[in-house]
């Protein structure tokens, strides 16, 4: 028996909301001039798959290609190099805008800084960002992974020179763990889950993240009618989600953020709209790994309670679902290999404009053959056993 898609509406408290100056259009396109002084920046591309929508119901469909950033099939590395650059500038004294990557990997600075060991817990992208952005700048990493995390991403990150291992853990207490060692040995913490006495690092991989909600901003023919962001603890769903905010105001498209329903603590934390953060505990078996994340960050949350409009949570076979059409779109639409993770937004409102059951809630999000709707495909096949198990063989079905 599947489980069932769940919608909630966040009842947000009347009053001043959060501040978004930090992911505004300006700030964005500082953080895109630094990613654009590395060499092998490249604007990853957005595809419309215009005949695919009209199957759908949709009007048209935008989706922001991740796997072809930087070569790491992810969007990850956006996030982990604009922090670890300003954690650089920061300790010699300069603001990011006065550094560039030439700047960054010269024997000058590598004097000034010293070796430097970056610790970070990832299901595999996110570290593999850390761990080629410290190879490039000439520094270390060190990586834990949860349990149950894809060899494949062991080994990418293990490639770019890293310590790496996968732990007995969960997403959350491996966290903890990288945590334990950077008080421990000296080492410098980079993740996107912020807490109390933990937040310029992940408010710098928000900005990071920024990079992509801007090349998306000024590649679009027109403004979007609804934006799905899929989210692990929220960070970057927060970045993109704050940034079209930002730019549009009142007039901002409507927002959805997309959970697993194994690991949807936002959607707890929306339905429950308490005023408090709500967890999510275990093992989170879900195929979208990138999200099995069970404690929000609150930075991101902070953003989303304010200008997201409606959180659900999905079960797997919905973003196995939008792997396939991805990989097979309508004809006339360009094919796009999206992860597990990557593709769960979109396979979520394929199944909401397919199903009759779900009827009220398309009325709900105002989809019907006027929305213009953007997506993020964050990852490729970055567990390319488990994407052709997914798109050939047909697992996770409903």
């Amino acid at each position: 028996m599947n489980e069932e898609l769940k919608l909630v509406q966040y009842q947000r408290n009347p009053g001043e909301k959060y501040d978004l100056d930090f992911i505004s259009l300006e700030n964005a396109k500082k953080v895109q001039r630094f990613h654009a002084s590395f060499p092998m920046y490249r604007e990853t591309p957005l595809t419309e798959l215009r005949e695919t929508a009209e199957e759908l119901g949709l009007g048209t469909i935008y989706i922001k290609d991740e796997s072809y950033r930087f070569g790491l099939n992810a969007f990850k590395v956006l996030g982990g190099s604009y922090a670890i650059g300003s954690y650089l500038a920061g300790r010699l004294g300069k603001t990011i805008e006065e550094l560039s990557y030439e700047e960054l990997i010269s024997e000058q600075t590598k004097k000034a800084l010293g070796e430097i060991t970056f610790v970070t817990a990832t299901d595999g992208n996110h570290g593999r960002g850390v761990a080629w952005t410290a190879s490039k700048l000439r520094q270390k990493a060190v990586v834990y992974m949860p349990k149950g995390s894809a060899r494949e991403r062991l080994a990418n990150i293990l490639a770019e020179g890293a310590d790496a291992a996968i732990t007995d853990l969960n997403y959350d207490e491996a966290v903890r763990l990288a945590n334990r060692q950077a008080e421990e040995k000296g080492w410098v913490m980079v993740q996107d889950t912020a807490w109390e006495g933990y937040e310029d690092i992940p408010e710098w991989i928000m900005q990071g993240y920024g990079t992509m909600g801007y090349e998306a901003y000024t590649q679009l023919p027109e403004k979007p009618t609804h934006i799905f962001l899929q989210a692990g603890v929220g960070s970057m769903a927060g970045a993109v989600a704050g940034f079209f905010a930002s730019v549009y105001g009142e007039e901002r498209p409507l927002i959805t953020i997309v959970e697993p329903s194994q690991a949807d603590c936002l959607f707890r934390t929306a339905e429950a709209a308490d005023g408090k953060l709500h967890f999510v505990t275990g093992q989170m078996c879900t195929i979208m790994a990138g999200l099995a994340c069970g404690e929000p960050c609150s930075i991101g949350w902070n953003v989303l309670k304010d200008y997201a409009d409606y959180f659900i949570s999905c079960p797997d076979y919905m973003a196995a679902q939008g792997m396939r059409i991805l990989a097979g779109p309508a004809k006339g639409d360009s094919r796009i290999i999206s992860g597990e993770s990557g593709a769960a937004a979109f396979g979520c409102v394929t199944e909401i404009m397919r199903d009759s059951n779900y009827a009220d809630i398309r009325e709900k999000l105002k989809l019907n053959e006027d929305s213009r709707v953007l997506f993020f495909s964050t990852e490729g096949d970055t567990d390319k056993e488990n994407y052709r198990s997914i798109v050939w063989d047909g697992a996770y079905a409903k």
